[in-house]
């Protein structure tokens, strides 16, 4: 068991209290942003890469036909497996929006495509609900249990705002837990039934739930009511009869006094629970091995990794499942003056695991350390408005196999020089600027000139805006570099000679020659 601390290279802000790490065909995604979405990701979806005690978070796409999904903070979220019905997805019930607002809906998000530079693209559709239908909540747990062929979900636990009639402008804002009951979902139709157990007699929230086959096991767990945490361990058991399901629950006391922790596969219905709290101001230091089979869970005292001075001292924490093996631990950064960023990030290792590279194809909304990067897009040097149709917005970007011929010889993905260092299938953002492609600035040679990387160049980022801003020439290392863009002599203006326009058909006074003889004849003429 090891521990590594991490950097977090962009949108480190981002990440909060209540996020969801989900892993879907071996990436890892981040869901539930601090704030609404900007538009530099404006699903709100980050894929997640840990390298060289790096983490990295990379903005990523909905297709067209996609539902909206806000950012859920604590939403109840499962794993649903591949079968005829529908692809692997994960279902996403409940949790907070930015504005304490709390959502009834079931959303499933799947992957939609694959593109070309590993460009990822996920689908989201919202699943309508029909029967007895749970209030919105969040701090619940949602398990995929199958029996007798069949498939569907149980749902169980949560708080939600106080009834309607019992709130009041002093508790407008309370939350209560969620009446005791168990909700069965059923995926193809949608239809939900809600079951009341003798033996469940109090609502709880932020418990563990781990589903084997048709039962779920519920672990720990906070009661807002009595504020403490049972040390209990429910194991709910479901029967997909033909007519009305049959729920069966046995309460036993040998489980774990937690809420709010952290649980990690490493392998087949086995899991390691980290981190959490056992009262209101004691995190739990300990790791708890699971394992369940035929008879039911069995539990064993793992040891923890050396937790660092700023893990053992602070009073909050908060992380989320990595992969096979792997958690992510985040604890708020203190000191005097505040620390640039709000939270310290670190990756927990369980066992002999292969070292691998974590990470979703797609790498580079709650922050990113570049703010100018949530309003702006990114720098395209030299680009003619008609080039701008296949940007990244819209549909212009989706990946077209007939194109892919083309796009390898004049896009962004081609070989400028003999030292290029970019490939499309390694390839990570190295400028703050840049989000899906590498920057490129124009070689001016000759009247042929050429595009090239600004990475290959080895362009600083305030040379390669300083270039853009001042529609300079510029000359690639093959072509004289930057010696002989230095020597350019600066663009000279003529001014312009301001010349007096001159009327064509100006009108002259008329004049008359006349004699002294004929002035004084006409003068006595008209006196």
């Amino acid at each position: 068991m090891a521990l590594e601390s991490l950097t977090v290279a962009n949108f480190a802000g981002l990440v909060q209290p209540g996020c969801s790490l989900l892993e879907l065909e071996g990436d890892v995604y981040l869901f539930g942003q601090k704030g609404w979405p900007k538009r530099s990701c404006p699903t709100g979806i980050f894929g997640v890469r840990i390298k060289e005690g790096e983490l990295k978070l990379r903005p990523i796409s909905f297709s067209n036909t996609s539902s909206y999904l806000p950012p859920l903070r604590s939403p109840a979220i499962a794993h649903l497996e591949p079968s005829n019905e529908c692809p692997e997805c994960y279902l996403i019930h409940g949790g907070r929006t930015p504005n304490n607002e709390l959502s009834p809906s079931l959303y499933m998000l799947s992957m939609d495509s694959r593109g070309c530079n590993r460009k990822v693209t996920l689908q989201c559709k919202e699943k309508e609900l029909v029967g007895d239908v749970p209030s919105a909540r969040y701090g619940h747990t949602i398990s995929v249990i199958r029996s007798r062929g069949k498939t569907a979900c149980v749902l169980f636990g949560g708080r939600s705002y106080m009834p309607p009639a019992e709130r009041t402008t002093q508790n407008w804002n309370s939350v209560v837990d969620c009446p005791p009951q168990v909700f069965l979902i059923e995926m193809e139709f949608g239809c939900v039934s809600a079951h009341n157990l003798p033996e469940l007699t109090d609502g709880q929230a932020f418990h563990v739930a781990l589903a084997r086959e048709d039962c779920v096991y519920f672990l720990g767990g906070h009661i807002l009511n009595s504020d403490c945490r049972p040390p209990r361990l429910i194991r709910i058991r479901v029967e997909l009869l033909l007519g009305r399901p049959i729920l069966t629950c046995s309460i036993l006391n040998d489980g774990l006094a937690i809420s709010s922790a952290v649980v990690t596969p490493i392998g087949c219905h086995e899991y390691i629970i980290i981190g959490g709290y056992q009262s209101e101001t004691q995190k739990r230091m300990e790791c708890t091995y699971v394992g369940l089979d035929d008879v039911g869970a069995h539990m064993e005292t793992r040891e923890p990794p050396q937790w660092t001075t700023e893990i053992s001292h602070s009073r909050t924490w908060f992380g989320g499942n990595l992969g096979k093996g792997k958690a992510l631990i985040a604890v708020p950064s203190e000191g005097n003056p505040s620390p640039p960023e709000a939270f310290h990030f670190y990756q927990v290792k369980f066992g002999d695991l292969e070292e691998t590279t974590q990470g979703c194809s797609q790498e580079s909304n709650e922050l990113e350390d570049s703010a100018p990067m949530e309003d702006s897009e990114e720098l395209y040097f030299g680009r003619e408005p008609h080039e701008m149709e296949y940007s990244s917005d819209g549909e212009g970007d989706t990946y077209n196999e007939e194109d892919e011929e083309d796009e390898s010889q004049t896009g962004y993905w081609i070989k400028c020089c003999l030292t290029c260092q970019v490939d499309p299938n390694t390839w990570e953002p190295y400028y703050s600027t840049e989000l899906t492609r590498p920057a490129m600035i124009y070689c001016s040679r000759g009247e042929g000139g050429h595009w090239v990387h600004a990475r290959c160049m080895e362009l600083p980022e305030s040379m390669l805006l300083s270039l853009s801003q001042d529609n300079s020439k510029y000359f690639c290392l093959d072509h004289g570099g930057l010696p002989k863009q230095e020597m350019t002599p600066p663009r000279q203006t003529v001014p312009l000679k301001r010349v007096p326009l001159k009327m064509i058909h100006r009108k002259t006074p008329v004049t008359l020659k006349m004699t002294p003889a004929k002035k004084t004849f006409l003068r006595r003429l008209f006196d």
